[in-house]
């Protein structure tokens, strides 16, 4: 968003997700003396704020198409009709409303945080709505992602006479519609939990840059005080102490976060991974007993086997092996490519070039898209010759 991140390190595997449970004490979660001082404060108020820009494109550009047809429909073109705001999908970064405004483009959070500053500058109520898929998991470089994915409802403003005419009560705003057969289900989420949700995006976006000062203080300044409930930014926390070599730190994260949610696969693929630092081979074995009951097939499984197939240059097996996961995730990128890769050992360049060419369709960062691009030019050539 979009996938909207939260994240987990892979290969040694470190997960970063969760759902929400009766929160841990939070103070009790933090030792600000370990990490260097944030180069720049983390604000909350930022997140919603509109920027300048912002400001004048409703008060210039859409103040006629308000008065015309309220501000409902206006908003919903903008965002939508062609020629307009010209919004694009991009999950490299999470923005706040004003970067997103400035860039247009962001992943799903970015693009609902922005919408929603629109709206209520206009006079619409918002409804944010988390919605989970069947379509779970991704990568960034060494962390697993969990994917979730938000929503926005908007409202008519009361008393509004310009929607007279619109019988419709609430009209849904989605950057990233479910895929064909993907299953979706929603809940209502607060404000407090979209703020929640961006500070856990942006700790686990500089997680994957290997700055883990920084990722601590985007979940110190809000991701966990703002909405405790919210226990991925808990989770996010242990990985932070994790990369940071506080193990005692990470263990006490992560138990307090169990006591919560005691089958929380995330923690628990965590807590094995530490015990295993630790030399507490005993303990890593009970808690893997336990996370084979709740999940036995973990996410990239197969597809970590196809690899190492393909390091064996045993491309049958390796095909095998990414069918087997695009079986359970059909839109995962890296699956597909893997599978081109496949069929090319084996000599089936077409079927390596309709794979490149999914791969390309079910990327959302635009280097990668360019990168299964070149790819697949290459692929074309070659079938030419």
């Amino acid at each position: 968003m979009l996938r909207c991140l939260r994240l987990v390190l892979i290969v040694p595997l470190l997960w970063l997700a969760a759902c929400a449970a009766p929160p841990p004490p939070t103070e009790s979660l933090f030792d600000d003396a370990l990490f260097a001082a944030p180069a720049r404060p983390v604000d909350a108020g930022e997140v919603f704020a509109l920027s300048e820009p912002m400001q004048r494109y409703l008060e210039q550009e859409l103040a006629r198409d308000v008065r015309r047809k309220g501000p409902r429909a206006a908003l919903v073109d903008a965002l939508y009709a062609p020629g307009r705001l010209r919004l694009d999908y991009d999950a490299q970064r999470t923005r706040n409303a004003a970067e997103a405004f400035e860039a247009r483009s962001g992943n799903c959070l970015s693009l609902v945080i922005m919408s929603a500053a629109l709206a209520r500058q206009l006079g619409l109520p918002v409804q944010f709505h988390s919605v989970h898929s069947d379509a779970g998991w991704g990568r960034s470089g060494d962390l697993l992602v969990s994917s979730g994915h938000v929503n926005l409802v908007l409202r008519h403003p009361s008393g509004d006479a310009r929607t007279r005419f619109d019988v419709v009560e609430a009209m849904l705003i989605d950057f990233e519609p479910p895929r064909p057969g993907e299953k979706q289900y929603s809940r209502s989420i607060s404000e407090s939990t979209v703020l929640a949700m961006y500070m856990n995006n942006r700790a686990a976006e500089e997680l994957a840059q290997g700055r883990v000062d920084q990722a601590y203080w985007w979940l110190r300044g809000a991701a966990i005080t703002t909405e405790p409930t919210f226990l991925a930014a808990h989770n996010t926390l242990a990985v932070v102490y994790l990369r940071h070599g506080q193990l005692q730190r990470a263990e006490r994260v992560l138990q307090q976060l169990l006591a919560a949610e005691p089958a929380n696969t995330a923690a628990l693929a965590n807590l094995v991974l530490l015990y295993g630092k630790q030399g507490r081979t005993a303990e890593a074995a009970a808690v893997q007993q336990r996370l084979a009951r709740i999940e036995p097939v973990p996410p990239y499984h197969y597809f970590q086997l196809g690899l190492e197939a393909m390091q064996r240059r045993d491309y049958a097996q390796a095909k095998a092996m990414f069918e087997k996961e695009i079986d359970r995730a059909a839109y995962h990128h890296e699956f597909h490519f893997g599978l081109a890769l496949a069929n090319y050992g084996l000599g089936d360049v077409r079927e390596a070039q309709r794979q490149l060419g999914l791969a390309m369709k079910a990327s959302t960062r635009d280097a990668e898209r360019q990168l299964y691009a070149g790819k697949l030019e290459r692929l074309k050539a070659l079938r030419l010759q």
